[in-house]
């Protein structure tokens, strides 16, 4: 059975998903904090948090915004045995958007307008898979 590229790359993608939340927690761990607070207790504001706890917040969010229709995108695209040279470059150039993105969120390095500028980058991959999604049905 053939695996192709862009099903790998989904899976690298889910893991990233599935673990951007840690720099948030870890962050909000080590605040000082109020010792009457029992367990899992969340922060109400989430500005009121240093910028990279804050920014790994939204990191995870932004990850989660576009993951999620490109896992979809993909998985259509595979049931359609539609891959081609266009999608296997679109899953690539996604997960290392992606992870640039949030590396440069988190360390506050990607501001401005480099991080919207990822951001737009991402949603054009989804939209050359969603091409592609078309293109393979029309096929």
């Amino acid at each position: 059975m053939n695996f192709p590229t862009e099903l790998g790359v989904l899976t690298c993608l889910m893991i990233l998903a599935a673990s951007l939340w840690m720099p948030y927690i870890v962050g909000t761990a080590r605040l000082p904090g109020d010792p009457r607070q029992k367990g899992f207790q969340r922060p109400t504001d989430l500005t009121s948090l240093p910028a990279w706890i804050h920014r790994s917040h939204r990191a995870h969010l932004n990850l989660l915004e576009q993951a999620m229709p490109f896992a979809v995108l993909v998985l259509l695209v595979d049931r359609l045995e539609g891959f081609t040279a266009l999608t296997y470059w679109t899953a690539i150039a996604f997960f290392w958007i992606r992870v640039g993105h949030g590396l440069g969120m988190i360390t506050g390095v990607a501001g401005m307008p480099i991080r919207p500028i990822l951001f737009t980058a991402g949603w054009v991959c989804c939209m050359v898979t969603a091409y592609a999604v078309f293109a393979a049905r029309l096929t």
